[in-house]
């Protein structure tokens, strides 16, 4: 994992999140932090060799909220183009030396990182890139190999990584999973609400199964 980075991308408005405000989901509190401090902490967990943010609509908010964290922020200047630019951007200050990269979206706190080292096998093996699948749904995060790299930089306009992907057969490799996080994201109020729900869970499995292993609770 150390040879593969990572992309997050945080450029948008968010504007479709509500009243209009630019920048309110990856702001939204969400257990106590930001969406995107969450999106990023558990990146960060992952352990790759680099993690890129780019950010746009709200360089400075969202510089603010990820303080203390090691990443690097990359500003996309012309990120009212749509997705594509922050990606150009953000491919083009990955490390020279990685031989991929896992392209994140800012509003999706719960994406299941710990699928990244399958998920980069998968893509080496493939030739291309890899994927999560939930239920017949593709998820994040995308891993995608070195020989993807020139296709997503002449990707233009709103149009994110997952075009490249749409109905190609050869070269993509897929993982099957049950993980809800993979195509959980943050586009309105509601979608927050599940996030928090669903952050709820997981934080009181884990205390639980820690207080297992500790041996204050018995085995199930």
């Amino acid at each position: 994992m150390q040879s593969w980075s990572a992309l997050i991308l945080a450029a948008g408005a968010g504007r479709r999140f509500g009243a209009g405000k630019s920048g309110a989901k990856l702001l939204a509190p969400l257990a106590g932090a930001p969406v995107i401090r969450r999106t990023v902490e558990a990146v960060l967990s992952a352990g790759l060799q680099d993690v890129v943010v780019a950010t746009g609509a709200e360089h400075e908010a969202i510089a603010a909220a990820l303080e203390g964290l090691a990443c690097r922020l990359v500003p996309t200047h012309d990120w009212e183009e749509g997705m594509a630019a922050s990606l150009r951007t953000g491919l083009a200050a990955l490390a020279p030396d990685a031989r991929g990269v896992f392209v994140f979206l800012g509003d999706m706190p719960l994406v299941p990182v710990d699928l990244c080292s399958g998920l980069a096998t998968r893509a080496e093996a493939a030739g291309y890139a890899a994927r999560p699948r939930v239920s017949g749904t593709p998820g994040h995060p995308a891993a995608f190999t070195r020989a993807a790299f020139p296709d997503l930089a002449r990707l233009s306009g709103d149009i994110g990584a997952a075009a490249l992907l749409k109905g190609r057969s050869e070269g993509v490799a897929y993982i099957e999973t049950e993980a809800f996080g993979a195509v959980l994201d943050i586009d309105s109020p509601a979608d927050l609400a599940a996030a928090e729900r669903a952050w709820n869970v997981c934080a009181t499995s884990a205390t639980s199964d820690s207080a297992i292993s500790r041996g204050a609770l018995p085995k199930p």
